[in-house]
């Protein structure tokens, strides 16, 4: 269970970009947190394994208080925590299997991992991801030969790497194209389905929501304007989430 309590982040600048959220997660669920470019999307996400520093409020995960951990303590919580990025954040020079080996740093000793160090079960593990994933015959060539899709799917293998039980997932999908979109989704959806793993994904658009989401919350100007489930977002709530134009976009 991973409970948001309250949660503020105030930036160095001003910009209030959470104001006063709380919910709670179960176990296994898929939630998919929406909103417009700088609703707070990313820095909610950012704060769960604090990526971020919140400015005020707690974060428990398990009944551990993720916001006053140490960092030996934040280091261990991270293992377990999951992370797919936007823009991929691979080492684009590096091979793919290299890419996805980087998911077991926080299990090996920092002395080995320097080095590029991994054990033969670390290495068969990554190459057994890279095929459930659906490239596995990519592993041994550059990071960069790939398509947007592919290095996407490559930085699923990657958090799947640490045995996560939850994974945070942001705007996986925002630089890719609708079929694109979809393939990787889907990928995201039978995790959850079989492994068991709690997804949080921020998306933009409201159909690729409910398409995969069990849950949806919706943040508008760092605040909490719907959390419920996809079907119960009809067309005035849409309105408050994404204003008038954007319903119009949307539902035409």
């Amino acid at each position: 269970m991973l409970k948001i309590e309250h949660v503020t982040k105030v930036y160095d600048n001003g910009v209030r970009a959470l104001e006063d959220v709380s919910f709670e997660v179960p176990d296994g669920q898929f939630l998919v947190i929406i909103g417009l470019s700088g609703s707070g999307k990313s820095t909610l996400l950012r704060c769960i394994n604090r990526l971020i520093e919140p400015t005020e409020g707690r974060i428990l995960w398990n009944g551990f208080d993720v916001t006053t951990a140490t960092d030996e303590e934040l280091r261990q919580v991270r293992r377990r925590i999951g992370m797919i990025f936007q823009h991929f954040n691979l080492v684009k020079r590096a091979p793919v299997l290299t890419n996805v080996l980087s998911g077991r740093l926080g299990y090996t000793n920092p002395l080995w991992s320097f080095v590029n160090h991994f054990s033969p079960a670390d290495k068969q593990k990554a190459l057994e991801k890279l095929k459930r994933v659906g490239i596995g015959e990519k592993a041994h060539i550059r990071a960069d030969q790939l398509s947007g899709g592919q290095q996407q799917r490559v930085g699923i293998a990657r958090a799947l790497m640490q045995e996560p039980e939850l994974m945070l997932a942001d705007e996986p999908v925002a630089s890719l194209d609708p079929a694109t979109s979809h393939s990787v989704m889907k990928y995201l959806e039978l995790l959850n389905k079989e492994d068991g793993i709690t997804i949080m994904c921020s998306l933009h658009f409201l159909s690729l929501a409910r398409t995969y989401a069990d849950r949806i919350i919706a943040l508008k100007d760092g605040r909490m304007e719907f959390d419920g489930h996809p079907d119960e977002i009809d067309e005035q709530r849409f309105k408050d989430i994404y204003g008038e134009d954007a319903v119009r976009v949307e539902i035409s």
